[in-house]
């Protein structure tokens, strides 16, 4: 749809939104291109200011636009994504669909074990457990931030392994020969505190997927317990579903 239809019962500035929706999901506005201003697509569609800003409103709701105080209005890059139908690590997911894939490591250290934690690996509390710390850059975009957990036998034969360039799933199976069996994941949403703000470069208060994951060898004793922190404007994960079917109603 090229232009805008007066008479149709659906509002002017939701005809309009679908119509930059279009344009950018096409390419005609590419990604971190800035957007005309509010008075050129207002005089361009013969509408109002205020039907431009409510259409604009709804695009930066969806994630496709942002702004930029004094600058104007831009496209929003597409989120980079993992297909979390199979146990893969973030790297090794995002390097096979061109992504670079760079880890800032924050530490490796042991801690007691907190009962959460040694609940899901099968330790005593307050035993010493190996944590490791790392934020994930893609593209050199800080996109997520791990805390992992791993039995202390287990990350004494991870303290000379290359945690800069590698997944932790791939030392285990190459370097440590424990072939990986499946992984339990639980997620949810949490706001930005101090330490996510620092290294996520988001805002205090941003929204946050966490992740936990549980990863088990193929014999089902549990090796590896993370937190996983996403920056929600930057990262997705994806899943297919398949339904069952059942008895008919």
């Amino acid at each position: 749809m090229g232009k805008l239809l007066p008479l149709s019962p659906v509002p002017l500035y939701s005809q309009l939104k679908e119509l930059l929706r279009g344009r950018i999901l096409d390419g005609i506005y590419p990604p971190l291109s800035r957007m005309p201003s509010e008075n050129e697509l207002g005089k361009a569609f013969d509408v109002s200011r205020i039907t431009v800003r409510q259409a604009l409103g709804d695009l930066q709701k969806e994630g496709l636009i942002f702004k930029i105080h004094g600058k104007g209005t831009f496209v929003a890059r597409p989120k980079a994504f993992q297909n979390v139908s199979t146990l893969q690590g973030l790297g090794e997911s995002m390097t096979q669909m061109g992504y670079e894939v760079i880890n800032r490591l924050h530490g490796l250290r042991y801690v007691p074990a907190g009962a959460r934690v040694a609940e899901r690996l099968r330790v005593e509390e307050g035993s010493p457990v190996c944590e490791i710390k790392r934020v994930r850059l893609v593209n050199r975009e800080p996109v997520s931030l791990e805390v992992t957990y791993l039995p202390q036998a287990l990350g004494e034969r991870l303290e000379k392994a290359d945690l800069v360039t590698r997944d932790i799933f791939l030392i285990l199976e190459n370097d440590c020969g424990i072939p990986l069996g499946h992984a339990d994941l639980a997620i949810d949403a949490v706001l930005a505190d101090a330490d996510l703000t620092r290294a996520l470069a988001v805002e205090e208060g941003a929204p946050i997927m966490r992740i936990e994951r549980l990863t088990h060898a193929a014999d089902g004793a549990p090796l590896d317990f993370e937190y996983l922190y996403y920056r929600g404007d930057a990262f997705q994960y994806r899943l297919r579903i398949d339904r069952q079917k059942g008895e008919r109603a």
